[in-house]
Parts: C-alpha cells; structure tokens; sequence
C-alpha cells in the first residue's frame, strides 16, 4: 500500500461495468484495481439487489435472534456435518478465542453427497423448522436474497476477470460443476462500554482474512467492522446507504500471487444497549477445484507481493480442503462429532490431517 492516510474505503459502481459504455468500463477496471490492491475492501454500488429485498431480510433476521435460545436450538449448528445451522454466543472461535455472536450459517441447498473426501460434508442441505412462523418467513426471503446477491457477486468476479486480465471467464472453471457457498447472517449483542477499545475478551469477531473469492457484505447502521490497512493500523468501516462492502478472499490472492491481497479484519463488539447484525456472503467455488496462479500482464504482475505467509492461517491451494481448514477450527464441536477422521486439535492453525 501506499504511504498515505486511508480515511475511507473507496466506492465502486459496478453499473459502470454491467450497464456502460467502453469508456465507463475501463473506467471501472482502473478503479477496481486499485481499491483491491491498494486496500482489499471497497463498497460497492450500483447493483440491482433492491433495498427492500435486503431490509426484509434484516427483519426476518432480527425476529429470529429475538426468540428463546431453546427454539433456535433447534436448528443447532452441531445437528450438521456440513455446518449448517444456528450457533449461539460464544459457540464459535476465531484462531482460538470466542466470538461473542450469535448466527445462522447457510448455503446452496442441495442433497448431501458422499462423505469421502472428508471436504465433500461440506455440501448438504441448510437446516429449517418451518413449525417456527420466524423460521419459516425467514426461508422464504433467504433463498431470494441469495439469488440476488449470487448473481451480483459472480458479476462482479467477472468485472476482476477484465480488469486484472483484459478478457472474461478467467475463474469460470473453478465454480463448475458445483460451487460451494457459505452465508452467515450474524447478531452482535452490545457488551462494550462508552468509547472502549476492541478487546479480544468482548471480541464480536478476531482479527482474521477470509475464504472464498469475494466477501459480500451487508450492514446495519452500528459499526464496528475494522479493517486492518497497515500493521496494527484499523480502519472502521460503517454502512454507506445502497452498497454492500467487499473484500478479497484468500483464493483471489492465490489466484494473483498476492496482487490481491485477502485483508485482516475483525468486529468491535457494540457498546452496552445496542444489538448489530449483517448478513455475510462468500462467494466460493467448486470443492473439488485447486486454485492455481493465473499469471497476470506484465504491468500487473511486477506489483504482485507474493502470497502471505502465516504461520497461524496457512493457505491451502485446494478448495475443498481450505475451506474445511476454517471450518473445522471455528467449530470444534462439529470437527470432533463428524471429522475424526480428519481432524488434527493438536494444530489449531490447520487442523486438517493431510
């Protein structure tokens, strides 16, 4: 990155690039490149998911959380091998520390399919009691607003395509035959004082980078979202009215050798008597897909940084087995229910036995 301050993450139109002419699409690429360099979140406007669809799907979320815990337990997130399901506050861990949060984890609903490899649990179907009215509602709009934000983000993974590399379908291979994808929709209780600092004892979620291609994001009006755009230097990232905020996944910089680079972030829990939710969609790809460097043009290349190396988050170039690596060390419960197999507790930055 650049010396200078970062005060803001920039917005992106992505109509320009769906809707508008030659010139408005190189203008859209200049930009792109740059807020996925330079930072690794922007926002992102111009899109056709209507505000509506998403503040029904905020309220839907809302009256869900708002139930007794023995009625969202019943959906409880360890009832699935593939992940899917409610977790209550405290039930999941990021690089070993609680998350105060409570959430729905979803995603494509399909059939489960064979158990072996041990990444392949990971399809399946969501979980639902249509015998809660909240529950029920919430489905409905859920499969709607994944549609939606499906479409929005795979258009804008083709924008990447012609911005980092002149021409489209660049990851089009690694989504088929059957893409994976993982959503949370997420409630944060308020627990922190006036003024006090992220602490990660109140921690609503740690400091950690994302699987997947793209995340998308979608906020209400608390804070808390901070963006690590220099070592030890966060940056808050609040809503912009109409826009999704966007960050790079570890396979997009794995794909670019590090030209893209998967940003640090982590949430602030709210301050006593405030509640925030969001909704998080990653875009993911097919299990059995490995993500390879794609070799950039010349101009591109010679800013490339090298893919990251940490020790307490490894990147795994497969798929399947990248995204089980996060799993299972967010969800010790599921890991040593349905992954014995597989799982190693004794490596908590990959407990995956390889």
């Amino acid at each position: 990155m650049s010396g200078s301050i970062i005060k803001s993450i920039p917005s992106i139109d992505l109509s320009l690039f769906t809707k508008g002419s030659t010139k408005q699409k190189e203008e859209f690429y200049t930009q792109l490149r740059y807020a996925a360099h330079e930072i690794g979140f922007f926002y992102l406007v111009g899109h056709d998911v209507s505000d509506e669809l998403c503040h029904t799907l905020q309220l839907s979320s809302c009256k869900f959380f708002a139930l007794p815990l023995a009625l969202k337990q019943k959906i409880a997130l360890d009832r699935s091998p593939h992940f899917r399901g409610y977790t209550q506050m405290g039930g999941e861990y990021t690089l070993g520390s609680k998350d105060y949060r409570e959430e729905i984890d979803l995603g494509f609903e399909q059939s489960a399919l064979v158990s072996d490899p041990a990444f392949m649990r990971l399809y399946g179907p969501n979980q639902w009691d249509d015998s809660i009215p909240e529950l029920a509602q919430l489905r409905v709009v859920f499969y709607e607003y994944q549609r939606a934000v499906n479409t929005m983000g795979m258009s804008l993974l083709e924008g990447f395509s012609h911005a980092l590399y002149g021409r489209g379908g660049v990851f089009t291979h690694l989504f088929d035959p059957l893409p994976y994808q993982h959503v949370k929709i997420i409630h944060y209780p308020g627990l922190m004082k006036d003024n006090a600092k992220y602490c990660a004892d109140t921690q609503g979620v740690g400091a950690h980078k994302d699987d997947g291609f793209l995340t998308l994001l979608l906020v209400d009006d608390i804070g808390g979202l901070q963006v690590e755009v220099r070592k030890n230097e966060w940056l808050d990232v609040g809503r912009k009215k109409g826009a999704f905020i966007v960050n790079i996944g570890e396979f997009l910089e794995l794909a670019t050798d590090g030209y893209l680079r998967a940003t640090t972030h982590r949430v602030k829990s709210p301050k006593l008597g405030e509640d925030r939710y969001s909704i998080a969609m990653f875009l993911g790809a097919d299990l059995n897909s490995q993500v390879r460097v794609i070799h950039l043009p010349d101009e591109l290349k010679n800013k490339a940084r090298g893919i990251e190396c940490d020790p307490s988050n490894p990147l795994i170039a497969h798929i399947g087995w990248n995204y089980l690596k996060h799993r299972l060390r967010s969800h010790p419960d599921v890991a040593q229910k349905y992954y014995t197999d597989v799982y190693d507790a004794s490596n908590p930055a990959n407990p995956v036995k390889l």
